[in-house]
């Protein structure tokens, strides 16, 4: 299995902080030439989270905010 460190240089899509992230990507899909990673990073200043799509070279090819479901429990009205 191919293993990665990967350096993404992106911007926070909320705030503008300029964020800095070395991550550990490993599976078959990083030998394709046209592979695209996905991870959600939370920006340290403004705590909102940013979906950034990126290349195994370290190109980043998106940066969104993150539109994950959180499930919350609240009390019942009963």
């Amino acid at each position: 299995m191919m293993a990665l460190k990967v350096v993404v240089d992106f911007v926070c899509c909320q705030c503008g902080q300029p964020l800095n992230v070395t991550l550990q990507c490993e599976g078959k899909g990083l030998s394709s030439d046209d592979a695209v990673a996905a991870v959600q990073i939370p920006c340290p200043d403004c705590q909102e989270v940013n979906q950034v799509y990126f290349e195994p070279h370290g190109g980043v090819r998106r940066v969104s905010p993150y539109c994950g479901f959180y499930q919350r429990f609240e009390p019942s009205l009963n």
